[in-house]
């Protein structure tokens, strides 16, 4: 979401960012939730084109509580995060952390919260339900990371990693797991925001934790934006309405390497890390400006402005080029050779092209071979461009039975596969014009962005996880 990548998830919205080149192993799973590249593609996967409630379906099984956090797969497991609302009496306040042995002790709290949507099926297209503050929560959440074997979608372990009451109710449409996780192959890292970041092995002991703070979002409306992950450093973006911050952290003790004020209100983009002759730097949307730091010291490398309030699509990059987008009150889209930028290069021969119409608020936009593709605001409106030249193949193409959008496309096997908030998943060509190979629909509703791995999607719902496969 994510202003919802709060929401957003989103919005959205995992997450992570591998390189623009993933390892071998990473290339064969969904380890981040725009996947291996981190632009919403799989090279191997090779899931089905059509799929119902009784076509294809290899398993669904319901989750405990909600959450937006894409799902991430690794090896033989699928990887959840979920906030799973107590029902017993609260014993803590807002701004309090309870342990799972029922001590109460200061800490951070969350930032999200959901509030089920009204009677309509998939809520209402691109408009957002309701508007300011709600009140505070008063009721005691768990956390929770679940590993669910890919083979018949057995829970193979289930752990609380925090217990707190959250400090602000987020976005009607928003949970308080917004957040998606990401693994290296040796642990998973579950962030929560302002309930801590975990560093757990894959079988699910925490091996270390960090906290933060509370985040105080724009009007309330939640957290979502999901940990990077590179080589042996992790890094959280901070964009709240109080002293935003970018922190990197060692992945194997949770220690601080280094830690960077943000001039940014709130934020929901995940972070991007390229490399670039050498040297990895993180790519950081932003309302004030796209920022590039350095991954080993924390230093700015270059800025550019031109995004919008509510900064939520995460980049994508691919050739040495960086596309960033925003689309709330406004467009914006630029694609920035970073190769040896530095400074302001707004205005510069370093942006070699632009678009200020029909951007998206809270998906991320995909990036297969030379196509990209991003929907208007939460709209069921898609455009596609050469994401090289900036000409356009096609744009606003309405989307046949989606009415609302906030998970993001993915691409796998020359197929887009676009899942919408009514529980309609379009496939259609990865080509320069719109061509729909199938429209599938199942009983749940999609806010979380898919995940690809072998001959597999998975769809994380409101209500239940499915895996579809070819049968």
């Amino acid at each position: 979401m994510r202003f919802l990548t709060s929401i957003l998830a989103t919005a959205l919205v995992t997450a992570t960012a591998m390189a623009e080149t993933p390892s071998a192993d990473a290339a064969k799973y969904w380890p981040t939730w725009r996947g291996p590249e981190m632009t919403g593609v799989s090279r191997t996967a090779n899931p089905p084109v059509e799929w119902s409630e009784s076509k294809n379906l290899k398993w669904k099984i319901e989750i405990p509580g909600a959450g937006h956090a894409s799902p991430i797969v690794w090896k033989d497991r699928v990887y959840v995060l979920t906030a799973v609302k107590k029902e017993m009496p609260s014993q803590a306040s807002a701004g309090e952390r309870i342990g799972i042995d029922g001590d109460v002790f200061a800490s951070m709290q969350p930032g999200e919260g959901r509030r089920p949507r009204d009677g309509r099926r998939g809520g209402p297209g691109g408009r957002r339900g309701g508007r300011g503050r709600q009140a505070a929560p008063t009721d005691t959440y768990q956390f929770d990371v679940l590993a669910i074997n890919r083979a018949d979608g057995g829970v193979a372990w289930r752990k609380t990693v925090t217990e707190s009451v959250p400090h602000e109710a987020g976005h009607p449409d928003s949970t308080q797991a917004s957040n998606s996780p990401v693994t290296d192959g040796e642990h998973i890292f579950a962030h929560f925001g302002s309930r801590g970041l975990y560093c757990l092995d894959m079988e699910g002991n925490v091996k270390w934790s960090a906290e933060f703070g509370k985040m105080q979002t724009r009007n309330g409306f939640g957290e979502g934006s999901s940990p990077a992950l590179f080589g042996d450093t992790i890094v959280v973006n901070w964009d709240h309405e109080g002293d935003s911050f970018i922190v990197a952290l060692d992945k194997r003790t949770g220690k601080e390497k280094w830690r960077k004020p943000r001039d940014e209100p709130t934020s929901w983009a995940t972070p991007l890390i390229v490399e670039s002759k050498g040297k990895a730097q993180v790519v950081v949307n932003g309302t004030n400006a796209i920022r590039s730091y350095d991954l080993e010291t924390g230093d700015v490398i270059w800025t550019c402005g031109g995004m919008t309030t509510n900064a939520i699509p995460s980049p994508v990059a691919a050739d040495g080029t960086v596309i960033v987008m925003s689309g709330f009150r406004g467009a914006a889209l630029v694609a920035i050779k970073y190769d040896g930028a530095k400074g302001d290069i707004t205005g510069t021969d370093r942006v070699v092209w632009s678009h200020d119409k029909e951007t998206p608020y809270v998906p991320s936009p995909l990036l297969y071979d030379q196509y990209l593709y991003f929907t208007k605001n939460t709209k069921g409106l898609l455009t596609c461009f050469n994401a090289k030249t900036g000409k356009e193949m096609y744009t606003q193409q309405r989307l046949d039975g989606i009415d609302g959008l906030y998970g993001s496309p993915v691409g796998a096997k020359g197929r887009v596969y676009i899942a919408g908030r009514d529980g309609t998943t379009l496939v259609i060509k990865n080509a320069d014009k719109y061509e729909v190979l199938a429209s599938n629909e199942l009983d749940d509703e999609f806010d979380a962005s898919p995940a690809l791995a072998g001959n597999e999607i998975y769809l994380r719902g409101k209500k239940s996880l499915y895996c579809i496969a070819e049968k």
